[in-house]
């Protein structure tokens, strides 16, 4: 299980940074929540206020993260978790992992004629 050391705990603002710095990716919002999406398609999002985000994952790409970083990974309730759907908690994850989770998500999302450009 990995566990994230103070200098290398994830913030809000880093949290849309690394959002952003994925190929085509767009900010958008929803609900009050600030979205993150390649062509139309959400793969994150995030409500500062409470930083509260969350990323779109296949269930077994869920299933692998959350046993290697449960403290910092949940799937999200009902059937939304069942589908992949997963809570980053992010006062106890590791900007590493959540940079490659959020990548994990965007290559989830984005149209295999993209994902297939880029090297993520």
């Amino acid at each position: 299980m990995v566990s994230a050391k103070p200098e290398t705990l994830m913030t809000p603002q880093a949290y849309c940074e690394i959002a952003l710095s994925m190929p085509e990716a767009e900010q958008s919002s929803h609900f009050d929540v600030t979205d993150f999406r390649i062509r139309n398609k959400i793969f994150a999002t995030l409500r500062a206020a409470d930083s509260r985000a969350v990323i779109k994952l296949t269930p077994a790409d869920q299933k692998l993260l959350i046993e290697t970083s449960s403290t910092a990974f949940s799937p999200i309730k009902g059937s939304w978790g069942l589908k992949g759907w997963t809570l980053v908690h992010l006062d106890r994850a590791d900007a590493d992992v959540v940079r490659h989770a959020i990548a994990i998500a965007w290559r989830t999302v984005a149209p295999l004629t993209v994902v297939k450009r880029h090297a993520l």
